[in-house]
């Protein structure tokens, strides 16, 4: 379903695309001009969602500018998990979580790789469940889907991973499966170190929101790029060595 609304504020659309299972058009005059303003109607509407129970960051490239939205805590789940009808797009990501297990505020000085590192309390394969709240989402203006929270939707949360430290990232293979065919492959994350993008979100992203906290869950981009999977059929997301993850859509 889709509807046009009159002009009234990014923000209280997008609130009433969630809380509707709406895909809403906006009119070109409503698109954020800049980064800042994308990221100022992303902190409006997590505000208004309650407790922020983690964090997703990505970049382009491993030389790449990080982007970052927060994941309200209601969203975020144990696998293996059923959605509802309302998660239409049904579009799924393999990636790469770690949970903090130590606060880090907001400082003037960065935060060094081995703050981050000890920060860390455990490595769990996860699936992000996309669902955007905007009309053509594909067409849409970046600093559009940014306000949208780049499109989050879910998290599904696997089991933690022994041994993650000694972990070869930039090897690692997944493979995702929908209905038993295995229909993509994955090495590496594409934005290379996942440690520089949660220092990063510690310094920089999540500063609005006092930092990043223990106990909430940093996903660092898609190993897959997004897949549409059909209702009814299973997911499975399966990391070289780990506990492989499920999810399935519920029909309409």
């Amino acid at each position: 379903m889709t509807e046009l609304l009159k002009p009234d504020g990014l923000t209280e659309r997008l609130l009433h695309a969630r809380r509707n299972g709406l895909a809403i058009s906006v009119t070109p005059e409503d698109v954020p001009a800049t980064e800042q303003e994308a990221y100022a109607v992303q902190r409006a509407v997590a505000e208004t969602l309650g407790p922020v129970g983690g964090w997703k960051v990505g970049a382009g490239g491993p030389g790449a500018a990080p982007s970052a939205a927060p994941l309200p805590a209601s969203v975020i789940m144990t696998a293996p998990a059923t959605l509802p009808p309302q998660y239409s797009n049904r579009l799924i990501e393999a990636e790469i979580a770690f949970r903090i297990a130590r606060d880090l505020p907001p400082r003037d000085a960065a935060y060094t790789r081995d703050e981050v590192l000890e920060a860390i309390g455990s490595c769990h394969p996860v699936i992000e469940v996309v669902q955007w709240r905007i009309r053509d989402h594909r067409a849409a203006p970046p600093n559009l889907k940014l306000a949208d929270h780049s499109g989050h939707g879910a998290l599904v949360v696997g089991e933690p991973v022994p041994g993650w430290r000694a972990i070869d990232f930039a090897g690692l293979r997944v493979t995702q499966e929908i209905a038993g065919q295995a229909t993509k492959h994955g090495i590496g994350n594409p934005a290379g170190d996942m440690i520089r993008l949660i220092a990063w979100l510690a310094d920089e992203g999540a500063v609005w929101a006092g930092g990043l906290k223990a106990g909430q869950i940093v996903t660092c981009g898609s190993w897959t790029g997004m897949t549409e999977a059909a209702a009814d059929a299973p997911v499975v997301v399966s990391f070289a060595g780990f506990t492989p993850l499920t999810l399935s859509f519920q029909s309409s």
